[in-house]
C-alpha cells in the first residue's frame, strides 16, 4: 500500500485491502484463541481433579466455543475465489405467478442477509413478472467473503405453501433457481473479443410495460461462442448498463472454465436444464407445518419465516463444514 501510484489503480488497491481485512481477521481471532489457552490451563490449575464446575470457568467455555467454530468456518475459506465478492442470480422456474413471486421472496431473503452482515449490494437486473414476482433478478453481494460464504447457495430452491393467488386457497409447490458467481477483478485476464459478442440495447421496463427509462439504456450481451446471455438496464446510462454487463459476462465465462478444469460442468448444466423435481437443494415448507431443510446436508430450521427473512447462515455453515447428510434426511419434505 506504501507503493508509488498504488492507490492510482482503484480496483486492485480495493481487492487488496479487502483481502488485508480478511486477514487480519483471522489474526485476531488467533490472538484471541491464543490468550484463551492460557486461561484455560491456568482454569486447569485451579481446579484440579475437583469435578464441580466454577461458574466463571463455565462462563469462560461458553465464549470459546463459538471463538473456535469461527475460526474453523474461516479456515474453510481458504478457497482460491472464497475471499471474492459474489454474483447471485435468481431465476423463476416453470409456473407463472407462483414460481415468479417465489423467485422474489428468495431475492428479498438473500438481500436481508447480506444487509444482516454488513455487505454492500448493487442490484444489476431485475425483469419483473407480469403480475406479481420476478422472472429473474441478478444482484452483487460485496463483503468479505461473499463468495465463499454463498457459493453453497447454488441450485434450485423449491416452495411449498397455500398460494395466495389461489382463489381456491390450494397447496402449491414452486422452483427458483440460484446461481452464484465470483466476481471477477482486473487482475484476472479473460479474453473477450469483440466478434464473439452480440450488443443489443433497448428501452427498460417494469412490470406491465410501464416504462422506466424513456431512452434505450438497457444493454443485454450475448456471447456467441458459448450462448451466455447477460443484461443490465439497472443504471441510466446505456454506457455503465454495459460495463456492468461485461463485469456479469466475465464472471460467466471465468467460472465456465473452472467448471471445465473440474470436470463438473455436465452435470451442473444438466441440473440446472429443470428448475422441478427431484433437483432442489433444499426445500421450504409453509404449508401443512413450517420448516426448512437442506437436502444436501440433512440441516433442518423449524422457524421458516426467520429463514426467509434471512436468516441462512445454519445452511451456509452446515455446507461449509461438509456435513453429510444420511440418505433419510436426503428425502424431500414433504
Amino acid at each position: 500500500m506504501e507503493m508509488p501510484g498504488f492507490w492510482d489503480r482503484p480496483t486492485e488497491s480495493a481487492g487488496l485491502m479487502q483481502k488485508r481485512r480478511a486477514v487480519e481477521r483471522r489474526v485476531d481471532t488467533l490472538r484471541r484463541l491464543r490468550r484463551d489457552e492460557e486461561e484455560l490451563a491456568t482454569w486447569r490449575e485451579l481446579l484440579g481433579d475437583d469435578g464441580d464446575a466454577d461458574p466463571d470457568a463455565l462462563a469462560f467455555l461458553a465464549r470459546l466455543g463459538p471463538e473456535i467454530d469461527a475460526l474453523d468456518l474461516h479456515l474453510k475459506l481458504s478457497g482460491p475465489d472464497d475471499d471474492k465478492n459474489a454474483i447471485v442470480a435468481i431465476n423463476s422456474g416453470a409456473g407463472g405467478t407462483e414460481s415468479q413471486d417465489w423467485a422474489e421472496m428468495l431475492l428479498r431473503m438473500y438481500v436481508r442477509w447480506a444487509e444482516r452482515k454488513g455487505f454492500e449490494l448493487e442490484l444489476i437486473d431485475r425483469q419483473d413478472g407480469e403480475e406479481a414476482g420476478i422472472k429473474n433478478a441478478t444482484v452483487a453481494v460485496r463483503g468479505g467473503y461473499a463468495y465463499g460464504l454463498l457459493h453453497g447457495e447454488a441450485g434450485v430452491h423449491r416452495l411449498v405453501r397455500i398460494s395466495p393467488f389461489d382463489s381456491q386457497a390450494r397447496r402449491h409447490t414452486s422452483f427458483a433457481s440460484v446461481d452464484v458467481l465470483p466476481e471477477i477483478d482486473d487482475s484476472i485476464e479473460i479474453d473477450i473479443q469483440d466478434k464473439d459478442l452480440r450488443v443489443d440495447v433497448f428501452r427498460a421496463s417494469g412490470a406491465g410495460g410501464q416504462h422506466v427509462n424513456r431512452t434505450e439504456s438497457a444493454v443485454r450481451i450475448t456471447h456467441l461462442p458459448t450462448g451466455i446471455v447477460v443484461q443490465c438496464q439497472n443504471e441510466r446510462s446505456q454506457h455503465k448498463n454495459r460495463a456492468t454487463a461485461m463485469k456479469v459476462l466475465r464472471a460467466r465465462l471465468y467460472e465456465l472454465e473452472l467448471r471445465k478444469r473440474e470436470a463438473e460442468l455436465a452435470k451442473k448444466e444438466d441440473a440446472k436444464k429443470d428448475i422441478g423435481w427431484g433437483s432442489q437443494i433444499r426445500s421450504y415448507v409453509l404449508q401443512p407445518y413450517r420448516m426448512v431443510k437442506d437436502h444436501r446436508t440433512g440441516e433442518t430450521v423449524g422457524d421458516a419465516t426467520s429463514v426467509l427473512d434471512g436468516g441462512i447462515d445454519p445452511f451456509l455453515e452446515a455446507f461449509l463444514k461438509g456435513k453429510i447428510a444420511s440418505p433419510e434426511d436426503r428425502d424431500a419434505a414433504d
